[in-house]
């Protein structure tokens, strides 16, 4: 990553992990997992989102509103690290799926830390 004057720059990965709500693995939900995992192994972040709306292999709907399909609504869980991290951690994470999808896509990032000088100035 090089230095640039808004912060860090440089080419990372970006790996979304497409699952459903109510997902699990050994009795804790599957997203839930997978973030401990990646946390637990130092991993630069994570973020979960639940979608509204979806459909995947089974070509179930799954939408809010829809009370028996609402209970297990469209899960991705998302990490941007270098894609050497990425690797390593992809056959623990392929053990833990029983289903779902998983894409892998360059990403530019820009990474923005805070300044403690300039915080600390204002």
């Amino acid at each position: 990553m090089e230095q640039t004057m808004h912060g860090l720059e440089g080419e990372r990965v970006l790996m979304r992990i497409h699952i459903g709500e109510r997902d699990k693995y050994h009795g804790e939900l599957l997203y839930k997992a997978i973030c401990h995992l990646l946390h637990d192994r130092n991993y630069a972040g994570v973020t979960v989102f639940r979608g509204i709306m979806g459909f995947g292999a089974s070509t179930r709907m799954r939408a809010e509103g829809i009370e028996l399909l609402a209970l297990d609504l469209p899960i991705v869980v998302e990490c941007v690290e270098t894609e050497e991290r990425i690797r390593e951690i992809l056959p623990d994470i392929d053990r833990m799926m029983n289903g779902g999808l998983i894409t892998l896509e360059r990403a530019h990032v820009i990474i923005y830390r805070p300044n403690t000088a300039t915080n600390a100035s204002s």
